[in-house]
């Protein structure tokens, strides 16, 4: 019969393992259910996307937004899905160079695929009212929240 020493050293997970694993269980637990650290904001460089732009306008004009205020297809908005309200974003159409800077003041595009919706005004600025779609480069200019 083998003593108690060879059977734990032949068996995988034996007591030693089984000990190491309910010590990491009590350092580690307390420090997962605490509450996050508050983190600083990402600044401007930090967040930056490439993808496809459209644009919203006349059935949305003067209906209320995601966040509260009156919408106006011919102000220097746009509607995206995770960035704060009030977060300015420089957009640049890609295809031909053109850019200006919008406020988030909505949530969207619904489509898959968009990463943006742009006002109509904003989207004449940009260049591709027309075309309906253009694909753009967006960074923020100052975070809002």
């Amino acid at each position: 019969m083998a003593t108690y020493f060879e059977r734990t050293r032949k068996r995988p997970g034996g007591p030693s393992l089984r000990w190491l694993g309910a010590l990491l269980l009590v350092l580690f637990l307390p420090a997962a259910c605490a509450s996050p650290a508050r983190l600083p904001a990402p600044g401007p460089q930090d967040f930056h996307a490439v993808g496809l732009a459209s644009w919203y306008g006349g059935k949305f004009h003067g209906r209320r937004t995601a966040n509260g205020e009156v919408y106006d297809q011919n102000g220097p908005t746009a509607a995206h899905k995770t960035l704060p309200f009030g977060t300015q974003v420089r957009v640049v159409n890609l295809e031909n160079g053109r850019a200006t800077v919008l406020r988030i003041n909505d949530r969207g595009p619904f489509v898959r695929g968009r990463i943006i919706d742009v006002s109509r005004r904003a989207a004449e600025v940009l260049g591709f009212r027309s075309k309906g779609l253009a694909r753009v480069g967006i960074q923020i200019v100052q975070r809002g929240g």
